[in-house]
């Protein structure tokens, strides 16, 4: 069964805010590769290859249904923080913007009597509650290092470590 017009709709339009996402998270990156803290560019960098992942799920489903992708244009994002901790509150903010963005998709299809969208969605639920967790808890670990310069450089080096696992396609 061809996918509900509404639902689709609904989709392309968080198509371009996933997108949008990386491209926000691009920008954080680039604001710390400005400032020589690589770690933290790399999480952010890899926070963008998991939004875009989330785009080509969403492109694939609707396209599986027999729907029509349309792209828009992305919103440019803002370029520059004054401290980590400020980026990184930023992001948790969009985070839990994203979450109801989700959750409105979900109730659309509840609306909409579409069992297949909302079984697709569960999906993204169950991650944003991940992302919000992820991007909090270095909110929290920056706001205890207010005092302590030296733990800036300490969690760089932490967050450098985190890799990109395409967990929106199995981890392939």
């Amino acid at each position: 069964m061809a996918i509900n017009k509404k639902m689709e709709d609904a989709i392309n339009k968080q198509i371009n805010a996933e997108m949008y996402s990386a491209y926000l998270y691009m920008s954080m990156a680039a604001d710390f590769e400005s400032k020589n803290l690589k770690g933290f560019a790399n999480w952010m960098t890899i926070q963008a290859q998991e939004e875009m992942s989330h785009t080509q799920k969403l492109y694939n489903y609707i396209n599986e249904r027999g729907g029509r992708v349309v792209l828009e244009a992305i919103e440019k994002p803002q370029t520059e923080w004054s401290t980590a901790l400020d980026v990184f509150q930023d992001a948790y903010k969009h985070e839990q913007k994203v979450t109801g963005m989700i959750n409105n998709l979900m109730n659309i299809a509840l609306e909409v009597n579409d069992h297949a969208s909302a079984s697709f969605l569960r999906w993204f639920i169950d991650e944003q509650v991940e992302e919000e967790a992820h991007a909090d808890e270095v909110v929290q670990k920056l706001t205890l290092a207010k005092d302590a310069p030296g733990a800036l450089f300490m969690m760089d080096q932490e967050l450098g470590n985190r890799v990109f696992v395409n967990e929106a396609t199995g981890g392939e």
